[in-house]
């Protein structure tokens, strides 16, 4: 049997503190957090940073450290800086060296580099050895050099390799969110269905429960299955809360595609032992082939943005006809005065209020006292982008529904109203590398930190 405590669903969002102290008493084999994803989308694997601030990041990771060393077994985390790169690697590698010599602690620190070089993916990609996943974008030789970064998602096998090195902390790389908890259990031969079911309920901490605020969980591993215990004195499990996360993130809720095969839980059983644990048995493990995700990101253009309000209800019942005209006044200046055709640069009004996030497939017919009239340009230069967003300017402030009417003013909330956002990246990579050896495409290394 191998006991996982998984803290939270990620480092950087909070926990119940009394839960995790429940967890380390129970005396756990291994503690194990996920980092980060790409939820946040492209721009933080772009720009190889974390989106959870530092002084965040190095208070729980402070607590982490401690449970670790009161617990006495290895602390994992994947897709460190919840984007993964080398540089977030190294980011949480530097407050770990920091927290070790604040805390006092030696110890062994095992680092899972993801990222991928961009010319020996090329080659794999003409040895035929880099395939598309489905909707996948087209790829060439020229994206591949485009990308700021690339990383390849490690499973459980590199997870592992670092764990035989003795390490006491291991700082992985981009990971899937699974890896991390199914690799002990694996090691130790715990049932492989059930390890990587476990995994997959396990990755969100407190989600699969009733209060996922609580945060932490753990996951007990044995040679036929997993028991989900909630941690956090509010949350309660329910077979409907653990069978619904195979529905998180994943298109097919009984199908999950890890590096080496996939999961199977068309057949598995879920049973409550009692008000708050969950015991799940008859899930499988298919073996196939060893492929690892590939994930990318590169500039697609530069933004500037601009925010206007309006609040008077002519404004307001007319808003999107008000932007539409807004739009055709600037493209035909960009035009005349820049030389720029449409097609050279992207303008659009996004109307918070009333269908800023569903566009048209909005449904609601009331309307809001007010409308946030938020006009973004991008363009392939920042300095465009920057001047067509000038452009648009006195359009937001003035531009009137009618001809014959006077003159509306419009409110600016910040001065100056353009507001540079700097480059924007996009996802470029959808694919997976076949690799026959699991560590080829990623790079381990160990060292001592701290004096305790």
């Amino acid at each position: 049997m191998t006991r996982v405590l998984i803290p939270s669903g990620a480092l950087g969002l909070g926990y119940e503190r009394a839960a995790l102290a429940r967890g380390v008493a129970n005396r756990p084999d291994i503690i194990a957090i996920d980092g980060g994803s790409t939820d946040s989308g492209p721009s933080y694997l772009g720009r190889g940073v974390s989106k959870y601030s530092r002084a965040s990041t190095k208070a729980e990771w402070r607590e982490l450290m401690q449970a670790r060393a009161e617990a006495g077994v290895p602390l994992v985390i994947g897709t460190a800086g919840t984007c993964g790169a080398d540089s977030a690697v190294d980011w949480l590698y530097q407050i770990t060296e920091e927290l070790a010599a604040e805390l006092g602690q030696k110890l062994r620190v095992a680092r899972l580099y993801s990222g991928q070089n961009s010319a020996e993916l090329t080659k794999a990609l003409a040895a035929g050895q880099v395939t598309p996943l489905p909707a996948a974008p087209p790829i060439s030789p020229d994206i591949l050099a485009s990308c700021s970064n690339i990383v390849a998602l490690a499973g459980a096998e590199q997870i592992q390799a670092a764990l035989a090195t003795g390490a006491d902390i291991v700082i992985a790389g981009r990971t899937t969110d699974t890896a991390i908890i199914a690799a002990l259990p694996l090691l130790r031969g715990d049932h492989p269905g059930g390890v990587w079911h476990g995994a997959k309920v396990g990755e969100c901490g407190a989600i699969a429960t009733t209060n996922p605020a609580t945060g932490t969980i753990q996951i007990d591993f044995d040679a036929r299955g997993f028991t989900f215990t909630p941690l956090g004195a509010s949350a309660r499990a329910t077979p409907y809360t653990v069978s619904a996360h195979m529905l998180y993130e994943n298109s097919d809720p009984f199908i999950l595609h890890e590096p080496g095969g996939h999961l199977d839980v068309t057949g598995t059983h879920y049973q409550a032992l009692n008000a708050r644990e969950v015991r799940v048995e008859g899930s499988k493990w298919v073996p196939a082939p060893y492929t690892v995700k590939l994930e990318g990101a590169r500039v697609a253009g530069y933004q500037t943005v601009s925010l206007a309000l309006l609040r008077d209800r002519r404004y307001v019942e007319g808003a999107r006809a008000w932007a539409d005209a807004v739009i055709g006044e600037v493209h035909a200046k960009v035009a005349a005065r820049l030389g720029q055709p449409a097609d050279a640069y992207d303008l659009e009004i996004r109307l918070i209020g009333i269908d800023a996030t569903l566009g048209a497939l909005e449904n609601a017919v009331s309307l809001p006292t007010e409308v946030g009239a938020l006009a973004i340009v991008t363009a392939p230069t920042e300095a465009l982008a920057a001047e067509i967003a000038k452009m648009v300017n006195p359009y937001l402030l003035h531009h009137a529904l009618e001809e014959d009417e006077p003159m509306p003013t419009f409110a600016f909330p910040f001065s100056p109203a353009e507001m540079n956002r700097g480059a924007l990246y996009e996802f470029c990579l959808n694919h997976v590398l076949q690799v026959s050896d699991p560590m080829v495409p990623f790079r381990l290394v160990v060292s001592e930190v701290g004096n305790g």
